[in-house]
């Protein structure tokens, strides 16, 4: 019963989404709140259970998610990614050049969130791609793929940070084994899948694109902008600290020696808050005040990132509601029972169920939270690895991208393609991402 109840709220949500048109975050809010009272929570709880979920989820990730769209709006505006993208396209040459797009798209990837990742990059991968007369999916496709990748699985996107919080996952580890996991995964699903896409929908390959949505560019001159150091530094500042914390605290596990002052502060600035805000004051200089770019025009930029994700912000916070329903409802519970003494790995049924709500609902994210919701009971009756837990569920919530993702319509329109197009080139990498994600996943569980 509990699952049936979840299941035509699923449906609801849908309806309001898709059928009324009313928006993710009001409708997150309103199956919350139906939900909860087909579950049978005691009308005086329900609101408390929405706050909690509201601000729970809101409260672990604001600070970390907002430092980050800063950070990446700086790199953005000072064109710092733009000079990552051209050294690195003329460093590997013309022969490699697909994979110049995927090193610098994975690089841009981590700093900047997906949306504003591919709006930035896409005029980048035509402007080369009519300069080298080579097909834009050619190159659009190892692009996406990384923006992709480092979207699902490496903190601070907002996917990974919040389903590490709700675990309640070592964030420096998900990001430790997110970039394991992520560097053959970008492999597959872009150079290697091109191949096979080519031979799958070869017509697409010959298709001119549109950009003209995008409107005006920012363009730069690559000697106005930063230098390719410093620009791939400040981008990967927050991957530095964090990682190096986070092996400092796994060696300390191993070899068990005792914190000292050093420790103490490498564990302190390797916490995912700081590592961001580190990174961030030091963007302020190198992409703004260092650069002699006023410091008011570098707020701004921060207050226009802000501007940006505040919806987003809401619609996570909904989804954290809804998540926070199905645990104080019973569903988890419910969930925990039905699979109680399974020999089923907790990192599969993570996927499985990421993946499912995925392709029902079309948000990524919301997918991700929903999955927290009904898996969290059972991780108290494992000693599995709580970051890789995090990672299968954020490649379970990638896969089969299809018409309720905003992401679908984007590549078709941007790359020009057909509805067949889409489906058998983004759906089918998403859906790679998807496998390939979980598959990596379980043979790092063989290791950690």
């Amino acid at each position: 019963m509990p699952l049936f109840i979840v299941a035509l709220g699923i449906i609801a949500l849908l309806l309001l989404i898709m059928g009324l048109k009313l928006n993710t975050f009001v409708s997150l809010i309103i199956v919350s709140f139906g939900v909860a009272l087909a579950l049978g929570m005691p009308a005086s709880e329900i609101v408390g259970t929405i706050e909690s979920g509201l601000g729970g989820t809101l409260g672990h990730i604001a600070l970390i998610f907002g430092l980050g769209a800063m950070l990446g709006k700086l790199i953005a505006d000072a064109g710092g990614a733009q000079r990552i993208a051209m050294t690195l396209v003329n460093k590997f040459g013309e022969k490699n050049i697909q994979w110049a797009v995927v090193v610098s798209s994975f690089i841009i990837g981590i700093a900047l969130f997906f949306e504003v990742g591919l709006v930035l990059l896409i005029p980048i991968v035509f402007a080369i791609s009519r300069e080298l007369k080579v097909s834009i999916l050619y190159l659009g496709i190892p692009m996406a793929a990384a923006l992709s990748v480092t979207h699902g699985f490496l903190p601070p996107h907002p996917g990974p940070t919040v389903i590490a919080g709700e675990y309640g996952a070592n964030i420096g580890e998900v990001l430790l084994y997110g970039m394991i996991i992520a560097i053959p995964t970008v492999i597959i699903a872009g150079p290697v899948f091109t191949k096979i896409a080519k031979k799958i929908v070869p017509n697409s390959f010959t298709k001119s694109g549109n950009i003209a949505s995008l409107g005006e560019q920012k363009q730069f001159k690559l000697e106005d902008t930063p230098g390719f150091g410093i620009s791939v530094f400040t981008a990967m500042l927050p991957v530095i600290l964090m990682s190096i914390a986070t092996i400092v605290t796994l060696l300390q596990e191993t070899m068990g020696f005792s914190d000292s002052i050093i420790v103490i502060v490498i564990k302190f600035i390797g916490d995912a808050s700081i590592a961001i805000l580190i990174s961030l004051l030091v963007a302020i200089y190198t992409m703004g005040i260092g650069r002699n770019i006023p410091i008011k025009q570098v707020m701004d930029s921060c207050t226009t990132a802000i501007t940006q994700i505040g919806m987003m912000l809401l619609i996570i916070g909904g989804g954290g509601a809804f998540k926070q329903v199905l645990i104080d409802g019973g569903v988890g519970d419910y969930v925990a029972q039905l699979f109680e003494g399974t020999t089923l790995s907790p990192i599969l049924l993570a996927w499985t169920i990421a993946a499912i709500l995925r392709i029902s609902l079309g948000s990524a994210t919301v997918a991700a939270l929903t999955t927290a919701g009904l898996v969290i009971p059972l991780l108290g009756q494992t000693d599995v690895n709580l970051a890789l837990v995090v990672l299968a569920t954020g490649a379970g919530s990638l896969i089969a991208s299809h018409v309720n993702d905003a992401g679908f319509w984007m590549f078709k329109e941007y790359f020009g393609l057909s509805m067949k197009e889409t489906f058998a080139t983004w759906t089918l990498l998403e859906t790679i991402i998807a496998i390939s994600g979980l598959v990596f996943t379980l043979l790092l569980s063989l290791i950690v």
